[in-house]
């Protein structure tokens, strides 16, 4: 249906913060939609979205989640905090009915800081977690993916491999593995390589080291720590063909979309 040209650059939007008439201002035919944790995810909802844009990924975020700092990412974010566990994993699966009904394959979410022992309760709660919620989106025929960043490539490989679902893949985001410190961006992709699903072209810079337990800072594309030309060399070199999808999270929406343009039209340069 989408003739999609292999890295075709496309963007990572937010339902309830943008419209189809802005995306489309940016020239894009492609993209990942996000999901807030609030929004009632009905049929006239999903209608409202029905549209020739290829969504290549719906990612589901969940109320209550707090990234202003580590700490606060580690208590807030994710599958990870118990007491919203049960919920959240609801919330997921009605995210995968929601992707179903507009014909996309894929869903997504941060699953927060997995516990690197595998014998901790909370890793073993939440790997049962996203077996179910892996199972449940096969049963729409979609992947389900985990974004990279909170955690380093040999974790989350080590977790997905544990997990032991054909379908349970990768989100590819670079500028996170710089903003929470978790590695290089370039390894981490060739170590994941396999299991990308999806990728998001963002950009950002290290954290702070005289301010213990702060992210980095998000930058527009081209601007921050990740050398964006040779992860995009790198994403040919390992086969992913799939779209580009460029994100930013930029309070100022006037500056959020322009800088989104700009990623764009630099991607654009980069394939030729």
């Amino acid at each position: 249906m989408h003739d999609l040209k292999p890295l075709e650059p496309g963007v990572m939007f937010w339902a309830e913060r943008d419209s189809l008439v802005e995306i489309r201002a940016l020239g894009v035919r492609c993209g990942q939609m996000g999901i807030p944790g609030g929004m009632k995810l009905t049929d006239a909802a999903a209608e409202a979205w029905r549209s020739d844009l290829a969504l290549v990924t719906i990612f589901a975020a969940y109320e209550g989640e707090d990234y202003a700092d580590i700490p606060t990412v580690q208590r807030t974010v994710g599958f990870v905090p118990a007491g919203t566990r049960e919920a959240r994993e609801q919330r997921t699966c009605e995210v995968s009915d929601f992707a179903a009904k507009l014909g996309v394959d894929a869903i997504a979410c941060h699953i927060g800081f997995v516990p690197d022992d595998p014998e901790h309760r909370d890793y073993t709660e939440v790997r049962a977690l996203v077996r179910r919620v892996c199972d449940y989106a096969a049963s729409h025929g979609q992947t389900f993916a985990l974004e990279t960043g909170q955690e380093s490539a040999h974790v989350l490989l080590r977790f997905i491999e544990d997990v032991g679902r054909p379908n349970l893949r990768i989100n590819f985001d670079p500028a996170n593995m710089i903003l929470y410190g978790t590695g290089d961006p370039i390894e981490a992709l060739r170590l994941l390589g396999p299991l990308v699903a999806s990728v998001h072209c963002k950009d950002g810079e290290w954290p702070p080291r005289e301010t213990p337990g702060a992210l980095g800072r998000e930058r527009p594309l081209g601007e921050g720590s990740v050398g964006i030309e040779r992860y995009v060399r790198t994403l040919a070199e390992i086969g992913f063909r799939g779209p580009l999808n460029v994100e930013r999270e930029a309070e100022n929406q006037e500056e959020r979309l322009r800088d989104i343009g700009r990623g764009i039209v630099l991607l654009r340069s980069l394939i030729g």
